[in-house]
């Protein structure tokens, strides 16, 4: 992939899955998958599922290491069955580490999205990108070691790139585990999902957040309780924020909203058109995704009586509770945040542009505070 096009499968200002040696807080998935090598009877397809940026591509990235670099548990050694291992973790030093680390070890092939004929990365995952694998394992049968296919993400294969993979797992290659990650395991097949034993990684607590932003060279912000009511407990999402700065345009976004009805229309249009500057499609993107976080927060309000804690910005709470008073609030906030989302999916699919799709939802959210005023 050329170096001007952005990884698929890495988070912006993040270390590549491959990079991190360290997984934190999924100890429980990773006893599971031992688990099962060790007793010898290791399913052919495992499936990471679990919310986007909490460290699903980083065990699969681990396990590979470990199936690659392990002999399986029913081999003897020179001096007998060796014992049974304790922890995926794999010396960085040893030879396997280092070529999946050049991007070099012939046992591995790691799926996603490709670039087209345009030299622009695919929207998808597309059916020659699974067809390829023929080729790999066509080269690597030879010495007959394990091999490992990795599909990052398995949510954005098209409909031919899905049936292609199906046929693998209904007769898999010998020897070959295939590692697949899906955010939302729902879009897939539900024969593929049926054919997989699923991992479920669930969010970082706090301090593994906090160990995982180390871990990738993050400086903490000083509002780290602001972090991580906003990121949900995903490393992804925290390094996002970090890189786009989007506690503050989130700490903007109340702001404006604190001034409902009464708009602050120069506020508003000073973010709608920082959304709008050239470069910036990143940072809109973050906007929508902050817009969509604080439509729910103000439901979640409005249903249970209180904002929900901690805070995601300085003040969030009482503007929450002002304009979250109800139940039937918080019903008008929900029904806000679906047609908002459908609006912007919209918006982007005919290039509206960014600084007038985000005034239109301001003004939907003004709209929203006079009817439920």
């Amino acid at each position: 992939m050329s170096d001007d096009l952005p990884s698929p499968d890495q988070a912006p200002g993040a270390p590549h899955p491959r990079e991190t040696q360290v997984l934190f807080g999924h100890a429980q998935a990773e006893q599971a998958f031992l688990e099962a090598f060790n007793s010898a009877r290791l399913h052919h397809a495992w499936l990471m599922t679990g919310p986007n940026g909490v460290g699903k591509a980083t065990l699969a990235w681990q396990i590979a290491r470990f199936l690659l670099a392990t002999p399986p548990a029913e081999e003897d050694g020179l001096f007998g069955a060796p014992l049974p291992p304790t922890s995926l973790a794999v010396d960085p030093e040893h030879p396997v580490a280092r070529r999946i680390l050049a991007g070099a070890e012939p046992g591995l092939a790691s799926v996603n999205r490709s670039v087209n004929d345009n030299k622009r990365l695919r929207g998808e995952i597309v059916v020659d990108d699974i067809r390829r694998l023929g080729k790999f394992f066509g080269l690597s049968s030879a010495d007959g070691g394990h091999r490992v296919v990795l599909v990052d993400s398995a949510d954005e294969m098209n409909t031919s790139a899905a049936n292609a993979l199906l046929k693998m797992l209904e007769e898999p290659p010998a020897r070959t585990t295939l590692l697949l990650i899906s955010h939302q395991p729902s879009r897939l097949l539900p024969t593929i999902r049926s054919r997989c034993r699923t991992l479920r990684l669930h969010p970082l607590s706090p301090e593994d957040m906090q160990a995982a932003l180390t871990q990738a060279g993050a400086d903490a912000p000083s509002d780290a309780g602001h972090l991580a009511a906003l990121a949900a407990g995903s490393v992804g999402a925290a390094l996002r924020l970090i890189n786009l700065d989007g506690l503050r345009i989130y700490e903007e976004l109340i702001a404006i909203l604190g001034t409902l009805p009464r708009l602050d229309r120069q506020r508003a249009l000073a973010l709608a058109e920082a959304s709008a500057q050239r470069g910036a499609a990143e940072r809109f993107e973050l906007l929508l995704n902050l817009i969509d976080i604080a439509l729910n927060r103000l439901a979640r309000t409005g249903a249970s009586g209180q904002p929900p804690a901690p805070e995601a910005a300085t003040g969030e709470a009482q503007v929450l509770a002002r304009l979250a008073a109800s139940p039937h609030a918080g019903r008008a906030w929900a029904q806000t945040a679906a047609t908002v989302s459908a609006r912007a999916r919209h918006g982007q699919a005919v290039n509206l542009d960014p600084a007038a799709l985000v005034l239109d939802t301001v003004f939907k959210m003004q709209e929203t505070v006079g009817q439920t005023g």
